[in-house]
């Protein structure tokens, strides 16, 4: 795949990693593949903006040598140093040791220990301008988006937003920019991306992008480092980041549960026939059959979260406690709750899971529904009640 112009002299040189299918670590699924971008940028001074992930260092290479000798490069800013971004540093620096790295303060300390490569490094904060030719590199600092090092770099001419982590999405294209794919598989994933990885810093968010409104830069591209290039409508991911960010919900809630003998199941299923009576729309998710990453994209724009499990050994199913985890971290606004489920001899389980609820910072709306044994056609009525009183609720 050859190197993508956005503009008289700027240009795609990244690499797009198709069978990627776990991201930091097993942390995160990526379905879809993902792409690492780097931006080269041909002025009076030559400028590499991020690189990759060191793995796909020659694909990077091919891609600036189509355009210029990388010996020639005279800067590289370096917005992330998580080494999906930060990894083929190295290299560059190798065949251009005369190129000068613009990064923040906590950047050059997370690169230096990354690396230990004793380069000429320039410290950036917000404001600072580097004039490289024709262009003006503006500096955004952005802390914890998502890392404490993170910034955004602003090329002033061509109003190109590079934010690196902000704004991306893990998925492989054979096109780059925004109005070439699929945009249902692109907002699907940006949507992923954000409840995953940026969810807990909303409020940090909303901040930077009042921030970055009150510095009245025009924005008309938007190049972040994973996923496609936003050039035909940048203001949509900037809208849905704002939707996000304040935690505003649709009529939908999710009903989450994991079964031994299919009590907790058939509990699971009378509270989404409940919900549904309401006219709300409802999402049943078996965790044992469905991915942990997918289930948290689906909640970022639900107002209800409503978890189950039978009681084993006095508490959870195992395969439960990593997705309320999760939660307690993710910390999503504006969630309503409940928490339900089967037990034999001794209860335990929704009794953990309404406290790592309230935890995570949901609001419960409705006591634990519990069921010794196998569930009466009483007690799946008073689970299609709640589940109706959930609806009536959103």
């Amino acid at each position: 795949m050859p190197s993508v112009k956005l503009t008289e002299g700027v240009y795609w040189v990244g690499a797009v990693d198709w069978n990627i299918r776990y991201f930091h670590g097993p942390a995160y699924s990526t379905h879809r593949g993902t792409t690492y971008n780097a931006y080269l940028i041909m002025d009076d001074e030559i400028t590499l903006v991020d690189t990759v992930y060191r793995p796909f260092a020659d694909e990077l290479l091919r891609h600036i040598r189509e355009i210029v000798d990388p010996a020639k490069i005279d800067n590289v800013v370096i917005n992330h140093v998580e080494t999906d971004h930060s990894g083929t540093l190295p290299v560059i620096m190798g065949l251009a040791p005369q190129a000068k790295i613009y990064c923040t303060q906590r950047g050059k300390e997370g690169l230096e220990k990354h690396y230990f490569g004793g380069w000429d490094y320039n410290i950036v904060k917000t404001g600072d301008e580097l004039k490289i030719g024709k262009r003006t590199l503006t500096f955004i600092e952005a802390p914890m988006l998502h890392w404490p090092d993170s910034m955004f770099t602003y090329m002033k001419e061509d109003a190109i937003l590079l934010p690196n982590d902000a704004f991306g999405q893990h998925i492989a294209t054979n096109f780059r920019f925004d109005d070439e794919v699929d945009m249902d598989e692109v907002m699907d994933e940006a949507a992923k991306y954000y409840a995953n990885i940026l969810l807990p810093f909303s409020p940090l968010v909303l901040k930077k992008l009042d921030e970055v409104t009150k510095l009245g830069i025009e924005i008309k591209m938007i190049g972040p480092s994973h996923g496609i290039i936003w050039r035909k409508d940048p203001g949509r991911i900037v809208n849905a980041y704002v939707k996000w960010a304040k935690g505003e919900a649709e009529r939908k809630a999710l009903v989450i549960y994991d079964t031994m003998w299919e009590s907790t199941e058939k509990m699971a299923k009378a509270v989404v026939a409940g919900i549904t009576s309401a006219g709300v729309t409802a999402k049943l998710f078996k965790l044992s059959v469905s991915d942990r990453n997918d289930i948290i994209k689906e909640m970022i724009n639900a107002k209800a979260v409503i978890i189950g499990s039978p009681t084993i050994n006095n508490d959870i199913l195992p395969n439960v406690a990593p997705l309320l985890d999760d939660l307690k971290g993710l910390k999503p606004k504006n969630k309503i709750g409940m928490a339900f489920g089967s037990f034999g001899w001794g209860g335990g389980a929704v009794g953990t899971i309404e406290e790592k609820l309230k935890a995570a910072g949901v609001e419960i709306i409705h006591d634990p529904l519990t069921v010794k044994w196998v569930p009466t056609p009483d007690e799946l009525t008073r689970c299609f009640e709640a589940g109706r009183m959930v609806g009536e609720k959103i």
